[in-house]
């Protein structure tokens, strides 16, 4: 029951935001009582921090499915950013942007948790990119990282449409592919740019 729970939460918050839905919202959908909910969260705090939980190692399955299939280094961001605009398309409003408004502790949690894995990420992105040719030789990666998920997390926790979001992020990756690209890269950014408004 309790996995069930998160579940339906889960997807309520994301569709409709963390902070306007309820936990009769949550009993009534499931069509169980709210003392049958409280019995496994005490309040709304720890059933958010329990979702929020969910997602993230959801969305890490994700992008770790995605860098199996071993694409280019350009594609496979590509890949990542089409991947978050299918899981959030039915939201209204950003997911981030409600946690980090109405729960920032929680927020915050999820934030310093994001950066260790993101890093990871986006360090062997670089890395991979430079040895096919895609990212110049010069980049000092450390830095690149650091400025490409303060500017993917700003967008995430100062805009409020996730439809605003997505379009940002998009603006973000060609900006940050078009500061590390070599010619090659350019030509393989195009194409990518192109298939994704196809």
């Amino acid at each position: 029951m309790k996995d069930k729970i998160i579940a339906k939460a889960t997807d309520l918050f994301m569709k409709l935001g963390f902070k306007s839905v309820t936990m009769d919202d949550i009993a009534g959908e499931m069509c169980i009582s709210k003392k049958t909910i409280y019995k496994y969260f005490c309040n709304k705090e720890i059933l958010i921090a329990e979702t929020t939980e969910m997602v993230h190692k959801a969305i890490h399955q994700s992008i770790d499915a995605i860098v199996a299939k071993k694409h280019n280094a350009i594609e496979e961001n590509f890949e990542i950013r089409k991947m978050f605009k299918e899981m959030f398309n039915s939201a209204d409003t950003s997911p981030a942007y409600q946690l980090k408004k109405h729960y920032p502790e929680i927020y915050d949690r999820v934030m310093s948790r994001e950066i260790n894995e993101c890093n990871a990420v986006f360090n062997q992105n670089i890395v991979q990119g430079i040895q096919q040719g895609l990212y110049r030789k010069d980049i000092q990666i450390d830095t690149y990282v650091g400025f490409y998920y303060n500017l993917i997390f700003s967008i995430h926790g100062n805009t409020s449409s996730e439809k605003e979001a997505n379009e940002k992020e998009l603006q973000a990756l060609e900006y940050h592919t078009r500061a590390m690209a070599t010619p090659e890269g350019i030509i393989e950014l195009e194409k990518q740019l192109h298939n994704y408004h196809q």
